[in-house]
């Protein structure tokens, strides 16, 4: 399976947060899976970082790649192919963070990973849950 992760996901991942579930877990460490994380995240966690609301042990250009690189995760770039398929989401979530992410997912053909309401309700997305397994 092809997984894109939701900024959130990666952060509990590197953070061993207690809201991954076990079956999340397996999931990105299952060498069978193609585990990404998009720029986009990184972009999100920095402007978080500098207006106080995300913490690190490291600088967040620093930490954040070498955590996503730990958990063999790839990197996912954001290419202009992927912009066309904003036009056509419906106004569900209004962040532009997760709209990228989404739009990315449906370029590249991967799974969201994510807890995110707003994105779990938008249609037609592969979604990840218990029983993609």
């Amino acid at each position: 399976m092809k997984i894109i992760l939701d900024t959130h996901i990666f952060l509990w991942l590197i953070t061993e947060y207690p809201n991954l579930t076990q079956d999340q877990t397996q999931a990105v460490i299952n060498s069978q899976n193609d585990i990404f994380l998009s720029v986009v995240s990184i972009w999100e966690c920095i402007i978080k970082y500098q207006i106080g609301k995300l913490q690190f042990p490291e600088s967040p250009e620093i930490y954040l790649p070498k955590k996503r690189s730990d958990h063999l995760i790839k990197s996912l770039d954001v290419k202009e192919a992927s912009l066309k398929h904003l036009i056509n989401l419906p106004m569900i979530h209004k962040d532009p963070f997760d709209r990228l992410i989404i739009a990315q997912s449906l370029e590249h053909n991967l799974t969201i990973m994510t807890q995110d309401e707003a994105i779990l309700s938008y249609p037609n997305l592969s979604l990840y849950s218990s029983n993609n397994q």
